[in-house]
């Protein structure tokens, strides 16, 4: 495995975390660069993706670097068969980084056991998606001016949710106080609850969106309920609209409050709250670009230079 490679969130120590913000905050100031003049990045999406897609090609071409891939499965050899271990193995062949997206948890991880070229998740299955967590972070950042001792409240599909997994994860060295609110068929799932434990987060689990959840939340993480990973379709439908949050809802939620969602949305934001100046998702989905650039920087092994700000272990 290439030390380089990001397929958890785990992989990576705080440090390593706030120096990728800091290395964020550089490339919002300075997006367009060359230092990955000569570089070739493959994005291999076995599953379909808009932003997380866009937002890589649009880093690594932002960067100077230059992109090949697929983002429909269907069209390479893997419909003929091909096992992924042999596509990974082929494709190392042509380029300096993989950027993967799979729908089975584990597979970014096989494929840093099957090639020495370093490897970037890009959400597997319902495991990891730490590259979403790195611009989640420096959202929280940017909103809060800080990471630490914040009320994180994460709605919706809590089981299958690998933004929400990821981020849990990575809050372990900010001191978050976390509210799960889903129902009892999509909560947060047990391991993620252990991990709470283990790591001494404190959480609370509702069933019920109450106002008095939404008022003292610092963050409220909507997610969406994934039809793609259900395989029957009734359990979908019984529970894809219980939790919808519209303006109204957020009239007497603290000051500080910021909307975020990994998006795409479908009904669980409703239209109106993107007027609110609570609502953060769209500029969230914007600082993934700067994210994704240091990301891929650590990737390659190429030095970036680091805006100074107060992003240190002692004053997050």
């Amino acid at each position: 495995m290439n030390s380089n490679s990001l397929v958890s969130i785990s992989d990576i120590s705080k440090e390593e975390i706030l120096q990728l913000l800091r290395q964020a905050s550089y490339f919002e100031a300075n997006p367009n660069q060359k230092i990955l003049d000569g570089k070739m990045v493959a994005t291999l999406f076995f599953e379909p993706s808009t932003r997380t897609r866009l937002s890589f090609e649009t880093a690594v071409n932002r960067l100077g670097g230059r992109v090949v891939g697929f983002s429909d499965a269907s069209t390479t050899s893997s419909s003929k068969g091909e096992t992924l271990k042999d596509t990974i193995k082929m494709v190392s062949n042509y380029v300096d980084l993989i950027i993967m997206r799979h729908y089975l948890e584990g597979a970014a991880r096989y494929a840093t056991e099957v090639t020495e070229t370093p490897i970037i998740n890009a959400g597997d299955g319902a495991n990891q998606h730490p590259s979403q967590t790195m611009l989640d972070l420096y959202s929280i950042y940017k909103t809060q001016g800080k990471l630490n001792n914040l009320t994180i409240t994460m709605v919706g599909d809590l089981k299958y949710g690998r933004t929400v997994h990821s981020l849990l994860m990575a809050m372990q060295y900010f001191n978050p106080t976390f509210n799960f609110v889903a129902c009892r068929e999509l909560r947060m799932p047990a391991e993620y609850r252990q991990f709470c434990l283990e790591h001494g987060i404190q959480y609370n689990e509702y069933t019920e969106f109450s106002p008095e959840v939404i008022n003292e939340s610092d963050i409220l993480y909507m997610t969406r309920v994934q039809r793609e990973r259900f395989t029957d379709i009734m359990e979908y439908e019984k529970v894809k609209n219980l939790y919808t949050l519209n303006a109204a809802m957020l009239d007497n939620s603290k000051p500080n409050l910021r909307v975020l969602h990994p998006l795409p949305r479908v009904n669980e934001i409703s239209q109106d709250v993107d007027n609110s100046p609570k609502a953060y998702y769209f500029e969230q989905a914007k600082n993934g670009l700067f994210a994704r650039q240091a990301i891929i920087c650590r990737a390659l092994g190429i030095q970036v230079p680091e805006i100074e700000q107060p992003l240190t272990s002692s004053n997050v």
